[in-house]
């Protein structure tokens, strides 16, 4: 398909406006693996918010959005010169069945400019129809919106590696049909590269081993150049994916985060959370806790993310398998190193939780008995239910000189319904903390609190910010977005860090949130 007729609007001062530095890297691989076509834009677009943290990201000056024609090119209206807007083709496993062809079916790629923090390509989720939509509209509604723009940031600035989110706008003339009629929003997502395991499934799985090499010699050369070197770079690059994906799901869970629908096609080859839709943050801890209404079988749990995301990789290494260069004298004998290959993943998650949980525990050294006290102190939280988050933060003033039933305690103590169950492992905790170096002990509440969160982005929050904005008013979606930028600081409003409504208990995030 043709590049489409567009205007290119004059931006004065907008950094993205220099042409040259608007670069393609996807649509060199030729048709086989895109779309190319215009977005469809919003009539009368409005911004809702802007994530001045995600602009500083790409470069830009906090007030890009206030250049003429702005509001247009990222309301899929207009686009700058240099921006090629494609869909890209993928397939996928999903919810552990495979899917056939999937692809962007309401997201269009626009290019990528390289930036001093390296480069990045931008993409317009919500901007129509693609070849790739199958029964869907190409259309995001303006809560699904709000959440992952959200999200994404609040993501970022826990640490976690996530794509992010630049900006949405938002229409109140084009309406959507979801469970009811909702009106529409763009966002302009942000990542080093949006490609996902179901990628390399799509010419896996339909025969296309041309296509298969050409797709991965140009992850290699632009996201694991170390791994061109490598005696065998297939294995390598398997064994980097592996780590980078079990490092993401470890911080996923030490903070109490649930994707929802951790399909192959939903599984970043950065290691990069992505899609955020029916996700959600821990309120009282459970690991059997399923956060998608959608999910009727409970697939992606909390507890079972873990096994997931290494099921997810054996399809991925099954999509690489004939890249290997013995596949045809023995696949057999590649399939297993491919599978050796994800070795990595166990190791790299287990290391990586364990010292998250020691952090977030306060404590700066490695012991044999830390993995049982940590297994221990979930066990407790689980069995009663415990706001994760809240009894993290409140863990934090735990006086290791104090018994546990001292007044001292009382407010991390009252957490707990059996207050044996938590004298027996607070004697055990006070324990370990003693045999931390005295220096250590002396700073344990600041570097505690720099790991523990005040705030995480829980469902009442975004729903709160969701209504205002429905009802047109967006002044709680940026006010929330300038709490979650700084995650650990307790928050001005101090209900942002307090524990959850009763009426939350009734809300539910499905696939089409």
């Amino acid at each position: 398909m043709n590049a489409p007729e567009t205007t290119a609007p004059a931006l004065d001062g907008f950094e993205g406006a220099d042409a040259a530095r608007w670069t393609h890297r996807y649509a060199s691989l030729g048709p086989d693996f895109f779309t190319e076509l215009p977005g469809s834009g919003l009539p009368d677009p409005q911004w809702v918010a802007t994530s001045p943290d995600c602009a500083a990201l790409l470069g830009w000056s906090p007030d890009w959005w206030t250049r003429p024609g702005s509001l247009e090119v990222f309301s899929g209206n207009a686009l700058l010169t240099g921006m090629r807007p494609l869909a890209t083709v993928y397939s996928g496993h999903q919810f552990g069945v495979w899917a056939g062809q999937l692809g962007d079916g309401r997201a269009l790629m626009l290019g990528g400019l390289d930036t001093p923090n390296g480069h990045f390509e931008l993409q317009l989720k919500g901007a129509g129809l693609t070849p790739y939509s199958r029964r869907g509209d190409g259309r995001a509604v303006l809560r699904s919106s709000i959440r992952e723009f959200l999200c994404s940031e609040a993501m970022a600035a826990l640490g976690i590696p996530t794509t992010r989110a630049l900006a949405i706008t938002g229409s109140t003339r084009l309406k959507v049909q979801r469970e009811t009629v909702e009106t529409s929003a763009i966002v302009t997502r942000v990542a080093p590269s949006f490609l996902r395991f179901g990628h390399f499934e799509h010419f896996a799985h339909h025969g296309m081993p041309d296509q298969l090499r050409v797709l991965f010699d140009h992850f290699v050369r632009h996201h694991a150049p170390e791994c061109a070197e490598a005696p065998n770079p297939v294995t390598a690059v398997l064994a980097q994916v592996a780590a980078q994906t079990a490092e993401m799901v470890a911080r996923w869970q030490a903070v109490g985060f649930m994707h929802g629908v951790m399909n192959t096609d939903n599984m970043s080859m950065l290691g990069l959370t992505i899609d955020y839709g029916p996700f959600g943050f821990m309120d009282g801890f459970d690991p059997g806790h399923v956060c998608n209404h959608s999910d009727h079988q409970g697939r992606y749990a909390f507890a079972r993310q873990p096994q997931v995301a290494f099921w997810n990789l054996h399809a991925l290494a099954q999509a690489l398998l004939p890249l290997m260069p013995n596949v045809d004298t023995d696949q057999d004998a590649a399939g297993d190193e491919l599978i050796a290959a994800l070795d990595v993943y166990r190791e790299r998650f287990g290391t990586t939780l364990l010292g998250e949980m020691r952090a977030k525990l306060g404590l700066g050294t490695a012991l044999d008995e830390d993995g049982p006290l940590v297994d221990d102190w979930l066990r407790l939280l689980a069995l009663h239910h415990t706001d994760y988050t809240i009894a993290h933060r409140r863990l934090a003033a735990f006086d290791p000189e104090q018994p546990p039933e001292a007044p001292t305690h009382a407010p991390l103590r009252d957490l707990f319904v059996d207050r044996d169950a938590f004298d027996a492992w607070a004697h055990r905790y006070a324990g370990r903390l003693k045999r931390e170096p005295s220096d250590a002990c002396a700073t344990r509440a600041a570097r505690m609190h720099a790991v523990n969160p005040a705030v995480v982005l829980r469902n009442h929050l975004a729903e709160t910010a969701i209504r205002q904005a429905e009802a047109g008013d967006f002044s709680e979606v940026r006010r929330l977005l300038d709490v979650l930028r700084r995650p650990f600081d307790e928050p001005a409003q101090a209900s942002d860090a307090g524990f959850p409504p009763d009426w939350a208990q009734t809300l539910e995030v499905s696939c089409s949130s």
